[in-house]
């Protein structure tokens, strides 16, 4: 499908690719945490144990999201990468400027996103 031509200035794709960048540096050391809090060895207590895993279930939970999280910013930077950046995936129409703003990484326009 041809893309749209952009419609957001450079200095704007420039602010964004900053974003997606931190954005991507902070769920890197929140994964990498929650990987060596998982790998930590278990307390022998019966008890311990099962609040342990308990937090485990939740530490893996928060470890899934920001996976996903971390694969759409990767996705985001791809499309800034090929100059798609700001254009529908599904549709190819722009994306809404606020959109942007509240999610950098999103893929899909407001109309697409609610179809979706």
């Amino acid at each position: 499908m041809p893309h749209a031509p952009p419609v957001l200035a450079a200095v704007d794709i420039a602010g964004f690719r900053a974003q997606l960048l931190e954005r991507r540096q902070a769920l890197t050391s929140r994964l990498h945490a929650i990987e060596t809090d998982l790998e930590q060895a278990r307390n022998p207590d019966d008890d311990d144990r099962a609040v342990e895993r308990n937090n485990d279930e939740v530490l893996e939970e928060l470890g899934a999201t920001g996976r996903k999280e971390l694969l759409a910013i990767e996705a985001a930077l791809d499309r800034i990468d090929r100059g798609c950046f700001g254009t529908c995936t599904r549709c190819g129409k722009p994306i809404d400027a606020a959109r942007l703003d509240a999610v950098p990484h999103a893929p899909l326009c407001r109309g697409c996103s609610k179809a979706a």
